[in-house]
């Protein structure tokens, strides 16, 4: 029979042999990687796992360059063997970064930080990086540089964050002309930092905070349209130097997303208005902690919509224009917030 690789009957009539093999299963796991190497530093976290297994499936061979190769290993099942290669790159260290670039056809740094803390600085990491990954790129002849950069990125913002993501775009730039700057809204996804946080504090506090009452908007686009518009850049493989703004099929206040994030947990809980003044007070004793849940940058960020500009959208610097139909979150966080619930994944159905 075709497709079966599957053991004949042996010694009669009655024995049961082993399921047929499809041979194109066979076949897409043997498949041979690509010569063409993609460099993805910082690539071992939330949104660098998704686009490497994006790049996989498209048999691109993918180094990804992080601080701690050593817990990186769950990114190397998202291909064939030998397809994914995590190697130590600090972008601190700019000498560090010569190597992983060295022979790749397309760099794109992912790196970037929520708060400055100690050396893992703003500066650092979103400005300086930038600048080193960008030259890194250049020296190496990669023939494109994506710069992961955000929505909110401004010179004249008032949040330390919003302008070292804006000066680390033209830092690129310097360095690689017709670097391609990606500006993505809040990124949801199994991993995300935003649903999954206030998730959890539904599970043990009576109240989520609205600050700045909840009217700031957002634009939530999803991980895997992100890593489908990297991937479909590096298959263009044409340095534009065009600024892209991701996000997705909905704009939303932050009530909303509270209120749509409580309906997906399944539980009631207070939403509770909090001035400009009050949340910064609460955000300067919070970025205290080691992880702090808030800090006063973030309260500044979050005055400002976080929304693709009519611009962007009128010149096709979105997800459209590449092509990409963005996906909402009612189609995919209720999947992953299930179990914050309180009967997890044996919740009786809401409805």
């Amino acid at each position: 029979m075709q497709g079966d690789l599957g053991f004949a009957k042996a010694g009669g009539v009655g024995k049961k042999r082993p399921n047929p093999v499809n041979l194109r299963d066979v076949a897409a796991l043997t498949l041979a990687p690509s010569e063409t190497l993609i460099t993805l530093i910082g690539g071992s976290g939330f949104l660098g796992r998704h686009i490497v297994r994006s790049l996989a499936k498209r048999g691109y061979r993918i180094r990804v360059a992080c601080r701690r190769p050593d817990l990186a290993g769950h990114v190397q099942p998202l291909g064939v063997p030998g397809q994914i290669m995590p190697v130590q790159a600090n972008v601190r260290y700019p000498d560090s970064l010569a190597a992983v670039c060295d022979g790749a056809h397309a760099v794109v740094n992912l790196t970037g930080v929520l708060y400055s803390a100690g050396a893992q600085s703003f500066d650092a990491i979103h400005v300086f990086g930038a600048e080193a990954s960008a030259r890194a790129a250049k020296a190496a002849k990669a023939r494109l540089f994506i710069q992961m950069s955000a929505l909110g990125a401004n010179p004249s913002s008032p949040s330390a964050y919003a302008k070292s993501k804006a000066e680390g775009e033209v830092r690129a730039r310097a360095n690689f002309p017709g670097a391609i700057v990606l500006r993505p809204s809040i990124v949801f996804g199994p991993e995300d930092d935003f649903f999954n946080r206030f998730a959890a504090m539904a599970r043990f506090s009576p109240a989520l905070p609205l600050i700045g009452g909840g009217t700031t908007k957002f634009q939530p686009v999803f991980v895997g349209d992100i890593a489908q518009a990297v991937t479909t850049l590096v298959d263009a493989g044409l340095a534009s130097g065009r600024t892209y703004e991701l996000g997705g099929p909905e704009v939303m206040s932050f009530r909303e997303l509270m209120e749509f994030t409580l309906r997906s947990v399944e539980r009631k809980r207070l939403l509770v208005p909090l001035p400009w003044s009050v949340a910064r007070v609460q955000a300067m004793i919070l970025e205290l902690l080691p992880k702090p849940l808030l800090t006063t940058d973030q309260v500044e960020l979050l005055r400002t919509d976080n929304v693709v500009s009519g611009e962007a959208s009128a010149e096709q610097r979105t997800l459209q224009g590449l092509g990409i139909t963005p996906r909402g979150i009612e189609a995919i966080v209720p999947a992953y917030l299930y179990r914050y619930r309180k009967a997890g994944e044996f919740s009786a159905p809401a409805f």
